[in-house]
C-alpha cells in the first residue's frame, strides 16, 4: 500500500501518526479482503479546517472527526471485483487501486479519546479503520449497515491488539 500522507496545523497527537495510519489501513484491507495493492491519501488537520470541508462537501457547518472520499463506487460493500471494473480505478503508472482520502481532524481525535475513555491511540486507530471500510463502500446509514461496520471495526482493531 501506498499512503500519501500529510499533516497539518498545532496540534500533536503524540504518536507516529503516519505509521499508524499505514498500519490500521493495510490491516482493515487485508481483513475485508482487498486483493489489490493500494493508494491512499490521509490528511491530518484542525477543526476549523475540516469544517471548512465539511460545510463544502457535505452542507453541514461543523467540525467533525473525519471525512472520507471514496474514489471508487462499490456496487455492494467490499466487493472489489465490481470496484475494480470501474474506468480509473487504477493508478496508471503504479497500478495500484485508488481507494481515495481521509481527512481527520486532530482536535477531535484528543476530545473522543477523553470523551470515550480510552487512548489517544485507540481513537485514531478506529478513525482510520472507520474511514478505509467507508472508502470501500461501507456505511453506516441503516442499522443493519451500522451493526456490520461496528463490528468490523471492532474485529480490526482486536486483530492489531488496539483496545478500549
Amino acid at each position: 500500500m501506498t499512503l500519501y500522507y500529510e499533516e497539518e496545523g498545532d496540534v500533536c497527537l503524540g504518536l507516529d501518526c503516519e505509521a499508524l495510519g499505514n498500519l490500521v489501513a493495510e490491516a482493515s484491507l487485508a481483513y475485508i479482503g482487498c486483493p489489490y495493492e493500494t493508494e491512499l491519501n490521509m490528511l491530518l488537520t484542525e477543526d476549523e479546517e475540516i469544517r471548512k470541508m465539511n460545510r463544502e462537501f457535505r452542507d453541514i457547518d461543523r467540525a467533525t472527526d473525519v471525512l472520507s472520499f471514496p474514489a471508487a463506487e462499490f456496487p455492494r460493500p467490499g466487493d472489489f471485483a465490481g470496484a475494480g471494473e470501474q474506468a480509473g480505478s487504477f493508478d496508471p503508472d503504479t497500478g495500484e487501486f485508488l481507494l481515495g482520502d481521509i481527512v481527520i481532524s486532530k482536535e477531535r481525535v484528543r476530545a473522543q479519546a477523553e470523551e470515550y475513555g480510552h487512548s489517544v491511540r485507540r481513537e485514531f486507530a478506529f478513525l482510520v479503520a472507520h474511514s478505509v471500510l467507508h472508502l470501500c463502500g461501507h456505511d453506516h446509514m441503516e442499522e443493519e449497515e451500522r451493526l456490520q461496520m461496528e463490528r468490523l471495526q471492532e474485529e480490526i482493531l482486536k486483530e492489531l491488539d488496539i483496545t478500549r
